[in-house]
């Protein structure tokens, strides 16, 4: 059992039935969002390039992972204070990230990987010399754009367990969305890396 008394105090009231329909909803309207608007590009003279945001997304997935493991290491030193400010953070961060996920798919539409003369097309000559990176590319995709895209009611149910201080079922979901979220993180980063090159 968890002693109650160690952890911060709740700041919002308890209401599972209030939460759920909440957390459904959010997670409904930015998964929407993101499958509706990566399909459209905004043809739009911008003074920068738009894969700027591409970029901001890598450091802010960075900096996640990062705030990610000193939560963890918080919760092992029992300094549960500081555990709550990191995530609150992360969450702020994440909730940026989201909109400049959106920023950058309106903006600058989409990149083929392997595509070295920007044409829109992936030759077999260009598929030849990317070689199994493109595999391996695909295989951290397949994984990443999933993940990505359930962990945002595991992250919201998380950190209302958290804030109503329901820390028994906070832990044990914290234990999924944790390894998931930190996942998404770092393949995000690698998946920018990877994909950067091609970006005209």
């Amino acid at each position: 059992m968890i002693n109650q008394n160690l952890f911060p105090k709740p700041v919002i009231t308890k209401s599972d039935r209030a939460a759920k329909a909440f957390i459904i909803i959010i997670s409904i309207i930015v998964f929407a969002a993101i499958a509706l608007l990566s399909r459209v590009q905004l043809k739009i003279q911008l003074p920068f390039n738009p894969h700027v945001f591409a970029g901001f997304n890598a450091m802010v997935n960075s900096i996640v992972a990062l705030l990610l493991l000193a939560a963890l290491w918080s919760i092992r030193q029992k300094n549960y204070q500081r555990h709550k400010r990191i995530m609150l953070i992360a969450i702020l961060l994440s909730i940026l990230f989201l909109l400049s996920y959106i920023a950058h798919h309106l903006l600058a539409g989409e990149t083929k990987f392997g595509d070295l003369d920007h044409n829109g097309i992936v030759s077999d000559a260009e598929k030849g010399l990317v070689g199994n990176v493109r595999i391996i590319y695909f295989i951290l995709l397949l994984t990443h754009i999933p993940l990505a895209a359930i962990i945002l009611p595991f992250i919201l149910f998380t950190a209302y367990r958290a804030l109503s201080g329901d820390y028994e079922r906070h832990k044990k979901l914290a234990r999924i969305t944790w390894p998931i979220w930190f996942y998404v993180a770092v393949s995000g980063v690698v998946i920018y890396l990877m994909i950067q090159p091609y970006y005209t």
